[in-house]
């Protein structure tokens, strides 16, 4: 499997959350239900603040 994993802040509530960088479905913040990421068929759209790379392949 490639792909990085992503640190993502959300905008709305501020939470921090694990992301795929190749997210084959909407990923939802935990919290507050805010679109994180969207896919796009490759790489994900990742729609909030990217604060590091957790894991990389």
């Amino acid at each position: 499997m490639s792909g990085n994993f992503y640190s993502v802040r959300c905008g709305d509530c501020e939470n921090e959350q694990t992301v795929f960088g190749k997210a084959s479905t909407e990923v939802a913040c935990a919290v507050c239900g805010t679109t994180l990421a969207r896919p796009t068929g490759g790489k994900a759209e990742i729609e909030h603040e990217i604060l590091e790379t957790v894991e990389s392949r």
